[in-house]
Order: C-alpha cells, then sequence, then structure tokens
C-alpha cells in the first residue's frame, strides 16, 4: 500500500487497544484531541459494514499557526489525523499524512516545525503501534 504523502505503520495491537494508546500518546506528546469519528459506527447506523475505522483529529495550535501563517491553505489539512484502521485480513494499522509532504503540496517553506512535526507523528506511531 503506497499511497502519497501517506505514512502508514502497522500495529501489533488490535483496532481498540491501537486507539486507546494513540490517544495516550497524543497527550504525552502535548497534543489535544479535537474530533475522535468513528467511521465503522457511522456506516453501521445506515445498514453498512465497515470494518474498524477511526480518524483521531489533533494539535497544537502552536506549530499548526505558525505553518498557516506561512501559507493559509494549510487550514484544509489541520489539524493533524491520524487514522486507525483494519484491513479484510484484520491487520491493524495506523496512517497519517507526512507533514513534510503537506509542506510540499502547500508551498509552504518552514523546515524546522514540518520537521518537529513529523518527528513528533513517527514518535506517536512508533509508541503506539509497537
Amino acid at each position: 500500500m503506497n499511497v502519497e504523502g501517506l505514512v502508514t505503520t502497522p500495529s501489533k495491537f488490535g483496532p481498540k487497544e491501537t486507539a486507546d494508546r494513540l490517544v495516550a500518546g497524543i497527550a504525552k506528546h502535548g497534543m489535544s484531541i479535537f474530533a475522535r469519528i468513528d467511521h465503522a459506527a457511522a456506516a453501521a447506523e445506515v445498514g453498512m459494514k465497515l470494518g474498524p475505522t477511526e480518524v483521531f483529529v489533533f494539535g497544537n495550535p502552536r506549530g499548526g499557526t505558525l505553518l498557516m501563517q506561512a501559507k493559509q491553505t494549510l487550514g484544509i489539512d489541520l489539524p493533524l489525523k491520524m487514522l486507525v484502521w483494519q484491513d479484510e485480513a484484520s491487520k491493524v494499522w495506523l496512517s497519517y499524512n507526512d507533514p513534510k509532504w503537506l509542506g510540499k503540496r502547500h508551498g509552504a517553506d518552514l523546515d524546522q516545525v514540518l520537521n518537529a512535526m513529523a518527528t513528533a507523528l513517527a514518535d506517536i506511531a512508533k509508541e503506539v503501534t509497537a
């Protein structure tokens, strides 16, 4: 699975434990969760089936605001998001947009902020899935 700009990491845990670990990891890194969207639950409400698929919308205004001050269109991709999902083979994954790719997409020239965000997300992903 190779989607441009998307980082995907396998998880050693089930979807619920991966999601719970993600909530703790986001808080540990000084960020706040703004929304938690359970796509599988929404699908079930309309009589459709979808494997565990949950999006977490989170961030810290200090970093996001700097990026939007440089390139306001980044607001469409912020706050940050991580997706916990389970595929047809019951393998659990954690996916997120690479901040460096987002910067390139919007022509934002803030490597220091983008690199810090990328490092933080990679650290969270490793803590959550390993």
